[in-house]
């Protein structure tokens, strides 16, 4: 019986020997991972950053084209008149005979 325990010991140990062998690989490519991650996600705020202020340029822009639109049309008169007279125009004078 304490042959068997032995036996069956040595065999965990050599199977804890193998994994702390192998876990030492992986640690070295995890943070290998890890740092090409973080250069990354720096990147990708700097793009970010530079997006926001674009795009708050780009409200700004849309923001003075619609003041100018607003003028524009607030000085253009409206065409409901003349429509209607130049359809009544039509409709007495160049009816078919």
């Amino acid at each position: 019986m304490k042959k068997l325990w032995k036996i069956i010991l040595g065999i965990g140990a050599v199977i804890a020997g193998i994994l702390a062998m192998s876990s030492k690989g992986n640690k070295k490519q995890f943070k290998k991972d890890v740092k090409e991650n973080k250069k990354k996600v720096k990147n990708i705020q700097k793009e970010t950053k530079k997006l926001k202020k674009e795009k708050e340029v780009v409200k700004e822009k849309i923001k003075k084209s619609e003041a100018k639109v607003k003028k524009t049309k607030a000085k253009v008169k409206s065409t409901k008149s003349a429509k209607k007279t130049t359809s009544d125009f039509k409709k007495k004078y160049r009816s078919k005979k």
